[in-house]
């Protein structure tokens, strides 16, 4: 497998269980405990994809541009995440206006 399709999977898992698992149970309809406990969860993707390939020089390809290992996987994390979020937010009704 390539490693941007590892790097995706990843991310997939952790939003899958963040959002199917942990925020329901610790976070409910809180606007705030979710930010910041997908915070925690961005943070642990960059940095299980850091331990790998920090000060290598390797890039990934998104579309037609080139990105290092980082904004790969805050990127891709992001777009993986959107529909998600939008589930959850409708489904649980998370108010952002607070």
């Amino acid at each position: 497998m390539n490693a941007e399709l590892l790097i995706l999977l990843l991310n997939l898992a952790i939003v899958v269980v963040a959002y199917g698992s942990i925020y329901p149970k610790l976070a409910g309809n809180n606007a705030n405990k979710i930010a910041l406990f997908d915070l925690l969860a961005s943070g642990f993707a960059l940095l299980v994809v850091g331990t790998k390939y920090w000060g290598t020089g390797f890039e990934f390809s998104v579309l037609f541009v080139e990105l290092n290992w980082f904004w790969f996987t805050l990127v891709t994390y992001a777009l993986v995440e959107l529909p998600i979020a939008y589930w959850y937010i409708k489904k649980y009704k998370v108010n952002l206006s607070e």
